[in-house]
C-alpha cells in the first residue's frame, strides 16, 4: 500500500492508471473505497489518486498541529509534491470539497479543474454546528458510536428512500460501529470539529476559475441541500448539476450519472 509521510504521519492513498492526474477527495467518515466506481472508470484514461483522510481507512492519526481545513489542504498539496504531480483535476465531495476549495485558492497554478460535490464552504449554520458538536461530545465521552447514534448518523448520508437493509447502508453502519476508541478520540472527533467549525469562504469563491469549475449535488442531499450548491455556483459563476435519486454520497447512490459527468468534465479540460 502506498503511503506518504506528511507532518510526521502516514497518509494512505491509491494511485491507479496513467494520463492527466485526477485527485479524488472524499467525505468525512468514508475512506477512499467510496470512489471505487469512479476509480474503475476514470483510471482507464487518467492517473487517479484517492486519499484517505486522517484517521480514516489506512491513514495514520491526525497530525499534531492540524487545526483547520487549510492545514488539510496544505497536507494534500504535500502529497501531490511527493508524487511529483504538477497539475491536477480535484474532485472533492463533502469535506473533500471544503478543503479542495482552499487548495485551489492557495495554489491555483496546480489546478486543471475543480469539481465540488455535495459540499458547502460557508460556515455551518449555528444550530447544525451545535447539534454536530453535541454528537462529537457523546462519541468522545463513550469512546464508541453507539447504536442509537448510528441510527442518527448513518441516514444523514443517504437519500430518504434508501433501503436500510441495502449493502451500501449496512456496510457503512458496520464500519462506523467498528471504529476503535483511540481513532475516534484522536482523529475522527477532532476532524469533525475542524470540518463543522470551518470559517466562511463564500466571499472568496469569485476568485476561482469559473470555466474550470463544476458544482454537483445529490437532488435529495439532506446535510448539504441543492440550495447551497446553487448558491455556490452563482458566486463562482459556474454551472451546477443535480444528481438524480441521490443523497449526500451521490457518487455511490447514482454512480453511473456521476461517473459520466466526471468523464465529460475531464474530457473538456485535459
Amino acid at each position: 500500500m502506498p503511503f506518504a509521510t506528511v507532518d510526521g504521519q502516514p497518509l494512505h492513498y491509491i494511485d491507479q492508471g496513467n494520463g492527466p492526474a485526477v485527485l479524488l477527495a472524499g467525505s468525512y467518515l468514508w475512506d477512499q473505497a467510496m470512489w471505487a466506481p469512479q476509480i474503475a472508470a476514470l483510471s482507464q484514461h487518467y492517473r487517479v489518486i484517492a486519499l484517505d483522510l486522517w484517521g480514516h481507512g489506512e491513514s495514520g492519526p491526525l497530525p499534531e498541529g492540524t487545526k483547520s481545513l487549510d492545514d488539510i489542504a496544505r497536507q494534500a498539496l504535500a502529497l501531490l509534491d511527493h508524487l511529483n504531480i504538477e497539475r491536477v483535476t480535484l474532485v472533492g465531495l463533502s469535506v473533500g470539497g471544503m478543503w479542495g476549495v482552499r487548495l485551489a485558492l492557495s495554489a491555483p497554478q496546480r489546478i486543471n479543474g475543480l469539481v465540488l460535490m455535495d459540499t458547502y464552504v460557508g460556515v455551518e449554520p449555528e444550530p447544525t454546528r451545535q447539534y454536530y458538536f453535541s454528537l462529537f461530545k457523546q462519541i468522545e465521552d463513550t469512546g464508541v458510536i453507539a447504536p442509537q447514534l448510528l441510527d442518527i448518523v448513518v441516514p444523514i448520508f443517504f437519500r430518504p428512500g434508501i433501503d436500510p437493509q441495502s449493502a451500501l447502508y449496512q456496510e457503512f453502519r458496520a464500519k462506523l460501529a467498528a471504529l476503535p476508541p483511540e481513532r475516534l478520540h484522536r482523529s475522527i472527533v477532532p476532524m469533525g470539529r475542524i470540518t463543522f467549525g470551518r470559517d466562511d469562504l463564500l466571499p472568496r469563491l469569485g476568485e476561482l476559475n469559473a470555466e474550470n469549475t463544476l458544482v454537483m449535488c445529490g437532488d435529495q442531499d439532506k446535510p448539504r441541500p441543492p440550495s447551497e450548491t446553487k448558491e455556490m455556483a452563482e458566486l463562482i459563476g459556474c454551472p451546477y448539476e443535480l444528481v438524480p435519486e441521490a443523497g449526500h454520497i451521490s457518487n455511490l447512490e447514482n454512480p453511473q450519472f456521476v461517473t459520466e459527468a466526471l468523464l465529460k468534465f475531464l474530457a473538456e479540460r485535459t
